[in-house]
């Protein structure tokens, strides 16, 4: 079952073989959780989505339409990710106290901690579409097409946006690093 691709399994799950959904679980829990995360900046309510979206991947099941796996399980955590905000009524922001608490942080790089805080404070001034392009691209490592797939746009758009956002994101952080410096 480890050698067959994330489609051929969810074919399997597709004809009922429910035992198979674990090695997808395996595969995509973590990258969904991380998405999640990238865009609520909340452990619980990322964990909450996450399992939502397994939990929706199992019962939808027989909408799966042999499309690429991976964009199908993105564009159900980008959906439940847009119902929290909606739930919510509006977009999250962090201030410098939350990012201290909220930053997940790889103890074992060598990026200073400010840099990373002010990236993250930079995302986090984006629009929630320009913030959910770069999570997707640079976070998750999807490609473009995956992207155009998951948020029903084309390419080329897809490539524009993407660009438009990160120097959005460039123009923030460079602003934020200025002010701190001062």
């Amino acid at each position: 079952m480890e050698n067959l691709t994330d489609e051929e399994l969810m074919e399997l799950v597709k004809g009922d073989d429910l035992d198979v959904m674990r090695y997808l679980f395996r595969r995509y829990h973590i990258k969904i959780y991380n998405f999640c995360f990238q865009m609520t900046r909340d452990k619980d309510i990322s964990k909450d989505i996450t399992q939502d979206v397994f939990y929706k991947v199992l019962k939808h099941r027989e909408t799966y339409r042999q499309s690429k796996f991976s964009s199908w399980i993105y564009a159900i955590a980008r959906n439940l990710c847009k119902d929290y905000y909606k739930i919510l009524n509006k977009t999250k922001q962090l201030d410098d106290r939350d990012l201290k608490y909220r930053c997940e942080i790889d103890e074992n790089k060598s990026e200073p901690l400010g840099n990373i805080k002010q990236l993250n404070f930079a995302l986090n001034q984006l629009k929630h579409s320009d913030r959910e392009l770069i999570v997707m691209g640079k976070y998750q490592g999807l490609k473009y097409q995956e992207i155009a797939e998951i948020t029903n746009s084309t390419l080329v758009a897809v490539k524009t946006k993407m660009h438009r956002a990160m120097q959005k994101l460039k123009d923030s952080y460079f602003l934020n690093t200025e002010r701190h410096e001062l």
